[in-house]
């Protein structure tokens, strides 16, 4: 066996591999810190309110996927973000959303179908920073659009929506996809991580 073909088959058994007792810590302490950073965007949700109406709040929106996208970055296998999102969901309710329980789980559904669905057509071998950035914007579009329902958006007229629609996509590019690319490099780097696919796909490149 070549050298390169033993690297496949080392970043093969990672990926499709069961999930380890610090994996599943890792998702649970992730969707744990969530649930506290929920409770502190509230309150800058309705300033942002204040200032600028639903485009404003609407800048801030990749926040609330970024701990799910974290951890599918470090993890790198199938199944993280539904587990990570349904986790996230349950802190929530134990904690109390903001914006009900039901929406909670309907958010955390929509964002562990697509974020499952991007990477499974990259079949979890890339996670460069385009491979993020598209992850990051795609789990947006499909929440909104039980949201608008859900929430009564319609009210802000179609003009309004679509304008929020593409806030929430670039905030989600940025805030979810780009910024959980560089935590994870950050924490790769710390060498705390090293049980992690994300490091030992670093040091086995």
């Amino acid at each position: 066996m070549s050298a390169e073909e033993t690297k496949k088959s080392i970043r093969d058994r990672i990926r499709f591999s069961a999930f380890t007792t610090a994996e599943i810590v890792m998702m649970a302490m992730l969707a744990a810190a969530n649930g506290v950073l929920t409770m502190y965007i509230s309150p800058v949700n309705q300033l942002l309110n204040g200032l600028g109406g639903p485009i404003a709040t609407s800048t801030i929106t990749g926040l609330y996927m970024l701990y799910g996208m974290l951890a599918c970055y470090l993890i790198r296998k199938p199944g993280t973000a539904v587990i990570t999102f349904g986790i996230g969901a349950v802190v929530q309710s134990f904690m109390g959303s903001a914006y009900g329980i039901p929406s909670a789980f309907a958010a955390a559904a929509c964002y562990m179908v697509v974020a499952e669905a991007v990477f499974a057509v990259f079949r979890y071998r890339k996670w460069g920073m385009a491979q993020m950035m598209l992850a990051g914007g795609a789990l947006v579009p499909i929440w909104f659009f039980f949201a608008v329902r859900m929430f009564g958006y319609v009210k802000w007229g179609g003009d309004i929506l679509a304008l929020a629609l593409v806030v929430r996509i670039v905030s989600g590019i940025v805030l979810s996809g780009i910024l959980s690319k560089l935590v994870g490099d950050a924490l790769v780097k710390s060498g705390l991580l090293r049980r992690f696919a994300a490091a030992k796909s670093t040091l086995e490149g």
